[in-house]
């Protein structure tokens, strides 16, 4: 048993690398199911099943566009347009540690105020950075215990490579969320649980895949493991500069995980801003103007190597 956490059950849901390379190519304006396997550069099975569990999960929705023949059209519902801070977060971490700097160059503009943007993770009342020193947490109306299930999902590391000759823009960091075990993990770590023990009792994961998944973040960079004992070694995990800049997407995913799969009581989880003292609302702002940033606000400029294209998202 683990504690109740809408980041679990959100990944149980988007945390699967090929949907994130989906919704990417949804994102991007593709939603006819050749475009997005040309974008996503997935298998077409791949894509037609994730497609289907989509549209179970009642993120996407399935329209005809042409009858003779029969032809779809793939379009996020309300449900997957509030996946959207959780993907600008997504593309904030790939733009800053993706090791693959030289495949695309994206420009966003916030049209409101016309200004070129970082979209940057703000708190709702003071509207001031969102750092995880500043954050703290206690337990919410919802908490418990329930069982996870650790369905079998096949792994597709090296995704990043295989994808730098196509025009995606997910690549790391689809292979990090895309690891749920990963991403719980960091959840842990986030929460300050540190030690081997510490994280294989919250997370309920087989201890051979814990130390595989903790070496592997090691590998990337994201956590480093600094001895604490001797005569056996101990290692504890601390967060290096690019796993805390992975919280804003754990925040955002919480956040779209406590308004579609909380209990009746309320959240597991309640957050504070300890900066100005008040329940952490968090959203996704401009750099320029600090108002949120909505689906249809931003149009984007993309160098894909042959020449830029700009279009409105």
């Amino acid at each position: 048993m683990i504690r109740t956490c809408s980041i679990w059950r959100s990944l149980e849901v988007v945390g699967d690398t090929p949907i994130l390379l989906i919704l990417e190519a949804i994102w991007w304006g593709e939603r006819r199911f050749d475009k997005i396997h040309a974008r996503s550069g997935l298998q077409k099975a791949l894509i037609s099943d994730r497609l289907k569990k989509l549209i179970e999960a009642g993120i996407i929705e399935k329209r005809p566009y042409t009858d003779r023949p029969p032809r779809y059209e793939y379009l996020l519902t309300e449900k997957g347009q509030d996946l959207y801070w959780t993907s600008l977060m997504l593309l904030r971490w790939e733009r800053k540690w993706s090791s693959q700097r030289n495949r695309l160059k994206i420009e966003l503009t916030h049209t409101p105020c016309g200004s070129v943007t970082d979209p940057q993770p703000l708190c709702g009342h003071c509207r001031e950075v969102i750092h995880p020193a500043d954050v703290s947490w206690e337990e919410g109306p919802g908490v418990g215990l329930m069982s996870p299930v650790y369905s079998r999902r096949r792994q597709r590391r090296g995704a990043g490579e295989d994808l730098v000759e196509r025009a995606s823009v997910f690549t790391e960091v689809a292979e990090l969320m895309g690891d749920r075990w990963a991403s719980l993990i960091l959840r842990s770590i986030f929460t300050h649980l540190r030690k081997f023990d510490e994280i294989l009792k919250d997370t309920a994961i087989a201890s051979n895949i814990l130390s595989e998944r903790l070496a592997w973040l090691t590998e990337i960079g994201v956590v480093t493991a600094v001895l604490y004992q001797n005569n056996p070694e101990r290692f504890e995990y601390w967060l290096t500069k690019k796993g805390l800049d992975y919280y804003p997407v754990l925040v955002m995913l919480q956040q779209w995980g406590d308004k579609y799969y909380a209990s009746p009581e309320g959240p597991p989880l309640l957050l504070f801003h300890k900066t100005c003292g008040r329940p952490l609302e968090p959203y996704v702002g401009c750099s320029n103007c600090l108002e949120p940033i909505l689906p249809g606000d931003v149009t984007f400029r993309v160098s894909e190597g042959r020449g830029s294209k700009t279009r409105r998202r």
